[in-house]
């Protein structure tokens, strides 16, 4: 079995690098999807409430058989849930979909600024997470004011800010401002979500070609080896088992810096900043 590299955040805890995105999984699909994960050999799992597919995740969880311990499990708090006691009965809804009495990593999914409630989710989460119901506590979506005002207001530095980031939006202020406050990044849309040619790109393209590897491989090896925690995501259990056999290779230096290189501020998803839902 590959052993997936791990993190240490900064409550100590460990974070698996590598994980699997049940993000737009048919719930009616998910239960298969992630037994075909864990089956490839993912441990790291990251759902969310809004995804509709928690149970699925869940029954997938209870056949695998694998122990709890060797299992890392994301979920997020959903938007019209922020608030104190919102936020307490989301936590608790999730665990009960999930068949968990706690998840390895809790996130506040956007800070859905216009609300004015993610500072109060914070620190819910940050009771959450006392209470037992979640190992680790972070955001998905904070940009650096978002940050700076939850740092501010608690004794609790996020652990993640799960982030959109793959080549052409690295997100480099956001990244800055996380190493410097000891917070890590995980990456969504790692892949791009297919949203323009990132592997028809030469950078891409040359270091699969010199690698034997495909140009999805050759990205998810650029996300790790620039440190970055990443899930992609695929219906496919051929592609899921490619997704994961990343291992065996590294890219050059100079192909990372051809990859970094593309950086061209194309966001493909929404923007924190102006997002209303």
């Amino acid at each position: 079995m590959t052993t997936v590299p791990t993190i240490t955040l900064n409550d100590g805890n460990e974070i698996p690098q590598l994980g699997f995105g049940v993000f737009k999984v048919d719930p009616d699909e998910t239960e298969r999807i992630v037994t075909d994960a864990l089956e490839a050999g993912y441990r790291h799992i990251d759902t969310a409430a809004i995804y509709g597919n928690e149970e699925g995740v869940g029954r997938a969880l209870a056949k695998s058989g694998i122990a709890r311990d060797e299992l890392f499990i994301t979920t997020k708090l959903w938007n019209d849930n922020q608030g104190t006691q919102a936020a307490h009965a989301a936590i608790d809804e999730s665990l009960t979909k999930l068949g968990l009495d706690h998840v390895d990593l809790y996130l506040i999914h956007w800070p859905s600024a216009f609300r004015g409630l993610y500072t109060e989710s914070w620190l819910a989460l940050e009771e959450i997470k006392a209470a037992g119901k979640a190992r680790s506590i972070g955001v998905s979506n904070f940009q650096v004011p978002h940050l700076e005002e939850i740092i501010a207001a608690s004794d609790t530095v996020p652990a993640v800010n799960q982030i959109e980031l793959h080549p052409e939006f690295q997100q480099r202020t956001v990244r800055e401002f996380a190493v410097g406050h000891g917070i890590h990044i995980e990456a969504w849309g790692p892949l791009g979500q297919g949203k323009y040619d990132l592997f028809g790109n030469p950078a891409v393209a040359q270091a699969a070609a010199a690698t034997g590897k495909t140009p999805a491989q050759v990205v998810i090896r650029w996300h790790l080896q620039n440190g970055l925690i990443l899930f992609p995501k695929s219906n496919s259990a051929e592609r899921i088992a490619e997704n994961f056999d990343v291992f065996d290779f590294e890219l050059t230096s100079e192909q990372i810096a051809a990859i970094d290189a593309l950086d061209a501020n194309n966001r493909v998803g929404a923007d924190p900043d102006t997002a209303t839902f």
